[in-house]
C-alpha cells in the first residue's frame, strides 16, 4: 500500500546535488533523482535545508530542485492533474510516482477511483522494464526503483537468458481489478501487467507455475473485449494466447487432454489485426505466435497414419515417452526407437519418400518445438533432429512443409527468437543426410516450395502471418 511520510517537498531535478553547506562550493553528499521526499528545515539565500528520511541524511540544495508539497484535500485536484500531465512522460516515472502517492494521502477517501492506482501501476511498470535492459541507463534505474520503494513500489528480479529481468510486483494493478469504478481500459491494462510471460519465475516448480497460468488465463477471459480500444483488445488477445499456450503445455505434461485449451490460444492469435497493433508491438506479436506455434499440434485430432510406415509411443522410464517406427506389415519390429522427455505429438506423424521416411514434431520445452526425421540411410533407420535455430535459439518451432518426391527434398520452416531478433526461414533440404540445399525469407523464392507445399502444412501454418 502506497504510504507518504509527512514532506513539504519532491525533487524535481534529475540528480541534484545534496551539499553540506547552502553553496555552491561545498562539499556534495550524494545526488538525488527526480521523486526523491524531503522535509524543509529551513532556508538559506537561494538554498532549502532538507532532509531526506529515505537517505538519513541531511543537507542544502538549490530551491528551485524541488517544488513545495502540500497533503490538504484541497491540493488533491492540482495533484492529479501533474499526475495525468508524468505518467505518460518516459523519464519522469519516479517524479509520477511521487506526485501519485502524494495525491493518494491528499484525495478524500470517497473521491479516491482507479485512475490514480492504475497510472502509478504504469509508471512502476515501465520503470522495472528500463532496469531490465542494458546499457548505462540500468543504473540509473535500480537508483530510481530505490526511490520509489518508500512508497511501497516492489519490484522482483530473477535471472532469464543469463540477463536480469526486473518486474514490477503488480500490487497497484491488482486493486484496479478490485475497484468497481475500474473503466474496461484500465482493468484490461492491469490483466496484461499482472499476466506478462517474461515476468513468470523460472525457478517456479510446475505445479505452481500451472495453478498460475490457469489463473492468468481466467483473468484474461473476464476482459470484455467489447468495450476496448483496438490496440488494447488486439493486445489482450495475445496475451491470452501466449497464457493458454502455457496451460495447455501443463495439461499435457500431466497427461490430460490439452487440445481445448491449444484452441484458445489459436483462436485469440488469429483474432489479433496486426493493423492496430502497429510495428512497434511487433515483437510482442511474434513472442505470442512462437508459444503459440510450439504448442499447435496439442488442437489437432489423433488421426490414422496413412502410408506403409507407423509410428507408436509407449511410456518408458522417468516420464519419458519412447517412439518406436515400424513398417505396418510388421509392427512387432521396430525399424528404429528413441525416448524422449518431450512431448510427441503423433497427431503431427506423416510418412514421406515413398514409406522411406517420416517426420513427426516433439516438443520438450513449453515455447520450444522440434522436428524429428525418421528415415533410411544406406540400409540403416536412423532419427535426426531439426532444432528451431542454431545461434542460442530462445524460443521457436520447426515445420515440416512438404516434400518434393521428384527431387528427394524435404521442406521446413524453422522460426525462433535468437539473441532477441525474430528469423524465419524457410529450407529445403536433401533429405538423405539433410544437407541444407538453399535457404529465403519467402516461400515463393524457393522453386521447391512452389511445387511441394504440403496441403495440410499450407492450411494450418502459423508461419505464413
Amino acid at each position: 500500500m502506497l504510504v507518504v511520510a509527512a514532506a513539504l517537498a519532491i525533487v524535481v531535478q534529475d540528480r541534484t546535488a545534496l551539499r553540506a553547506a547552502p553553496q555552491s562550493s561545498a562539499p556534495e553528499l550524494t545526488r538525488l533523482y527526480q521523486g526523491e521526499l524531503l522535509e524543509i528545515r529551513g532556508e538559506s539565500a537561494d538554498y532549502l535545508k532538507v532532509y531526506d528520511y529515505h537517505l538519513e541524511r541531511g543537507g542544502y540544495l538549490r530551491h528551485e530542485a524541488a517544488r513545495p508539497l502540500s497533503l490538504a484535500s484541497t491540493e488533491a485536484p492540482q495533484l492529479l492533474a501533474v499526475l495525468r500531465f508524468l505518467r505518460d512522460l518516459p523519464g519522469s516515472e519516479t517524479l509520477g510516482i511521487s506526485y501519485g502517492a502524494a495525491y493518494l494521502k491528499a484525495a478524500p477517501a470517497g473521491a479516491l477511483g482507479a485512475e490514480p492506482l492504475d497510472a502509478i501501476a504504469r509508471m512502476a511498470e515501465r520503470l522495472a522494464d528500463q532496469a531490465s535492459g542494458a546499457g548505462p541507463q540500468v543504473g540509473s534505474a535500480t537508483a530510481r526503483l530505490e526511490v520509489v520503494e518508500q512508497f511501497g513500489i516492489h519490484t522482483r528480479s530473477f535471472e532469464r537468458n543469463r540477463r536480469l529481468q526486473v518486474c514490477y510486483d503488480g500490487e497497484l494493478y491488482r486493486r484496479v481489478l478490485a475497484s468497481p469504478e475500474a473503466s474496461a481500459e484500465e482493468r484490461a491494462r492491469a490483466a496484461l501487467g499482472l499476466t506478462r510471460r517474461d515476468c513468470v519465475d523460472p525457478d517456479l516448480g510446475p505445479l505452481i507455475q500451472a495453478q498460475a497460468d490457469t489463473a492468468s488465463a481466467a483473468l484474461l477471459e473476464d476482459i470484455a473485449d467489447r468495450e476496448l480500444s483496438a490496440l488494447t483488445r488486439s493486445r489482450v488477445q495475445l496475451r491470452r494466447a501466449s497464457v493458454w499456450s502455457a496451460v495447455a503445455y501443463a495439461q499435457a505434461r500431466a497427461g490430460a487432454s490439452a487440445s481445448q485449451a491449444a484452441a484458445h490460444a489459436l483462436d485469440a492469435l488469429q483474432a489479433v489485426r496486426m493493423g492496430d497493433l502497429g510495428s512497434d508491438r511487433r515483437g510482442e506479436y511474434m513472442d505470442a505466435l512462437l508459444r503459440t506455434a510450439a504448442i499447435q499440434w496439442a488442437a489437432a485430432p489423433v488421426t490414422s497414419q496413412a502410408g506403409p510406415l507407423l509410428l507408436t509411443t509407449q511410456p518408458g522410464t522417468a516420464g519419458q515417452t519412447c517412439v518406436a517406427l515400424a513398417m505396418r506389415a510388421v509392427p512387432e519390429v521396430p525399424l528404429a526407437r528413441r525416448c524422449t522427455y518431450g512431448l510427441v505429438w503423433t497427431a503431427s506423424a506423416r510418412t514421406i519418400a515413398h514409406g522411406q521416411a517420416m517426420v513427426v514434431a516433439v516438443q520438450p520445452l513449453p515455447c520450444w518445438r522440434e522436428l524429428w526425421v525418421l528415415h533410411r540411410t544406406g540400409g540403416t533407420w536412423t532419427i535426426d533432429t531439426l532444432f528451431p535455430g542454431v545461434e542460442a535459439p530462445e524460443m521457436g518451432y520447426v515445420d515440416f512443409a512438404g516434400f518434393n518426391p521428384a527431387t528427394g527434398r524435404l521442406l521446413i520452416v524453422r522460426e525462433a527468437r535468437e539473441h532477441g531478433v525474430y528469423r524465419r526461414r524457410f529450407e529445403v533440404l536433401v533429405l538423405d543426410g539433410l544437407t541444407p540445399i538453399r535457404q529465403a525469407s519467402t516461400p515463393e523464392l524457393l522453386l521447391d516450395f512452389r511445387a511441394a507445399q504440403d496441403a495440410q502444412w499450407l492450411r494450418n501454418t502459423l508461419a505464413l502471418h
